[in-house]
């Protein structure tokens, strides 16, 4: 049983623990998580993918992640501002995603907000909520990893006050995890720092 400090992945080297429990689970731990995400569509993607996420295991969404990509162009806001009733009807008939239909909702309206956006507005709202690294304890146990933060609280609003749905607190500080505007890899671990 993990004290939730960092232990042994599959090479030896020290993980969070929660990267270790599926081969899938390890590669994006090691290669995408924490680091930084930039670009609107990339951004777009993983609020919506976090959203979905809501309620489930990550590891659900993420072994359906090329699903999600296929079912919804790319996550290309301009193209899922344009789906209509018969897309999000092809959606909720859609194996390879999760078929929730206020997820599925949100996800559309969510674009048709953003496509009235500015190039670059929605990265640099989002990245102007990133706090500063020196502000911040290094986790040292999973107990040290918060859920929510005043940051997390702080953006969620800000997407909230512009019509984005699906996006909580809690929703908020993962995809600020998930993109890097925070480091929350344990201080032992072999990822902790990657991204710098």
């Amino acid at each position: 049983m993990s004290d939730g400090t960092a232990l042994a992945g599959p090479d030896g080297a020290p993980r969070c623990p929660w990267a270790l429990s599926t081969a899938d689970y390890v590669a994006y731990h090691d290669e995408e998580w924490g680091r930084p995400v930039h670009g609107d569509d990339a951004l777009y993607e993983r609020l919506c993918l976090e959203a979905f996420q809501s309620g489930l295991s990550w590891i659900t969404i993420l072994r359906r992640r090329e699903g999600f990509r296929v079912a919804f162009a790319g996550f290309r806001i301009a193209d899922v501002a344009a789906f209509t009733d018969a897309d999000k009807e092809r959606l909720l008939a859609d194996p390879g995603i999760i078929r929730n239909r206020a997820k599925i909702e949100a996800t559309v309206a969510n674009a048709r907000v953003l496509a009235e956006w500015s190039p670059g507005d929605l990265d640099a709202l989002i990245w102007s909520h990133a706090p500063d690294p020196a502000t911040r304890q290094v986790p040292k146990t999973l107990a040290d990893v918060p859920a929510v933060t005043p940051e997390s609280t702080a953006l969620s609003k800000a997407l909230k006050k512009q019509g984005i749905r699906f996006v909580g607190p809690t929703t908020a500080y993962a995809l600020m995890q998930a993109c890097g505007l925070v480091d929350d890899h344990l201080e032992t671990c072999v990822a902790r720092g990657a991204s710098l």
